[in-house]
């Protein structure tokens, strides 16, 4: 795992205790020797659950696992490993998310389909899922409210440091807490989330509640950014109720309009966290030296927009032009015009950092390029595009291409 902190680096706020919350890590040695690597997050019986997971038509064991589990609506423990994916493992990976659910519902006395599984690492190793069981009472013991940070901390892989966010909201009269976890520095081109996410609160909603917002909430968070085009075999982002605060109760009927006026607040609270957490994970790409925002305006949809912004994004000449601090604007417009979209290079405006560079086919007139270099050399770049020729916009966020990418990747099995 890398040593060095990227550049990009928050600092973790503080998280306060979430009602009915509990949290554990510790070192198991399924991969790494040197750290922790197995969290346990414990909830209340009742607790509702949501969950979104990766379109990688190849995916883990422990996602299919969660799927599967998450028909229930319900949830009472998850538990986390880092270093072995558990993915493409046949049967073995079935066998361990299978024993890891029962050993932790044992624990916690409930049955193994409210338990939730996620693991992160490496592709095609079996995963020792013995040691994993191993600690789990140890693990359960050392259970605490204020084993946020630990839990961070546990779940990371290449992640240079520890994502953690929090945000309070109203329902009705009283207020709830939100707080989630997450972890994921490459592999990052969710199409749902990032590798892998945990978000609770204290509020009572129902688990179709949280699905729909949920389900909201990721597409304009984790689903509009990128590190690397690569959508992982492991993406979970799981919303788990506790329902230990007090407040009006939730109305049953999903698509009511008192409901939706009830937990508005509680959505916009929820889409602000998602996306801190989207941008943090962003903010450790590998390797990753600048964060780079993409506003794509004037398309003919939305859903054009965010194709042209994503293809821009993904683009290694344009990531690699930003981590040289190249103006090259040209490298823009490529990615546009290959996005399989319509674009008309005639009305095509291209932007960097608040300045217009070309506009309606070529350079405008005048550009000097000194402001445009001035802003690629900070840590944040800015990027416009407006197609000129419709109403369709969307933003996304994805970050530099460096040579650390390359050495974090080219070793990372070794």
């Amino acid at each position: 795992m890398p040593t060095a902190v990227s550049p990009l680096a928050v600092t973790l706020p503080e998280l306060p205790p979430l009602a009915g919350v509990r949290l554990a890590a510790t070192a198991a040695g399924i991969r790494y020797q040197d750290r922790t690597d197995v969290v346990m997050m414990e909830v209340p019986s009742g607790s509702s659950a949501a969950g979104v997971f990766t379109s990688n038509k190849c995916p883990g064991a422990p996602v299919d696992w969660c799927r599967a589990s998450l028909r229930g609506g319900r949830a009472r423990v998850v538990v986390v490993n880092a270093g072995n994916a558990n993915v493409f493992t046949g049967k073995a990976g079935r066998d361990a998310c299978a024993a890891t659910a029962a050993a932790a519902g044992k624990l916690a006395g409930c049955p193994a389909r409210q338990v939730f599984v996620a693991s992160t690492g490496v592709i095609g190793e079996v995963l020792p899922h013995d040691k994993l069981t191993a600690v789990l009472p140890a693990l359960r013991e050392g259970l605490a409210e204020d084993g946020w940070e630990a839990a961070a901390r546990g779940i990371m892989t290449t992640d240079t440091f520890p994502k953690a966010t929090t945000r309070v909201a109203q329902i009705g009269d009283a207020q709830v807490r939100i707080t989630g976890i997450a972890k994921g520095s490459g592999m990052i081109a969710p199409d749902m989330a990032t590798m892998l996410c945990f978000v609770f609160t204290d509020a009572k909603i129902p688990a179709d509640a949280l699905q729909t917002m949920l389900n909201k909430g990721v597409r304009g968070s984790f689903n509009c950014t990128t590190v690397d085009s690569d959508t992982s075999t492991s993406d979970t982002v799981l919303l788990i109720a506790t329902g230990q605060a007090k407040h009006s109760r939730v109305p049953a009927a999903d698509g009511n309009a008192a409901r939706n006026r009830m937990l508005a607040d509680f959505s916009r609270a929820l889409n602000d966290l998602l996306l801190d957490l989207a941008l943090q994970v962003v903010r450790d790409g590998e390797g990753a030296r600048k964060l780079v925002k993409i506003d794509v305006t004037g398309a003919v949809n939305a859903r054009s927009a965010k194709r042209i912004a994503m293809t821009v994004a993904n683009s290694p000449l344009v990531k690699t032009a930003i981590a040289g601090e190249d103006a090259n604007w040209g490298r823009i417009v490529m990615a546009v015009g290959k996005a399989g979209e319509p674009a008309d290079r005639d009305r095509l405006s291209i932007g960097v950092g608040g300045v217009w560079m070309a506009r309606e086919g070529a350079v405008i007139p005048g550009y000097d390029e000194a402001p445009v270099v001035a802003h690629m050399k900070g840590l944040e770049v800015e990027i416009a595009i407006d197609l000129g020729l419709g109403r369709g916009m969307a933003t996304v966020w994805t970050c530099d291409l460096t040579h650390g990418y390359i050495d974090i990747n080219g070793s990372y099995r070794s």
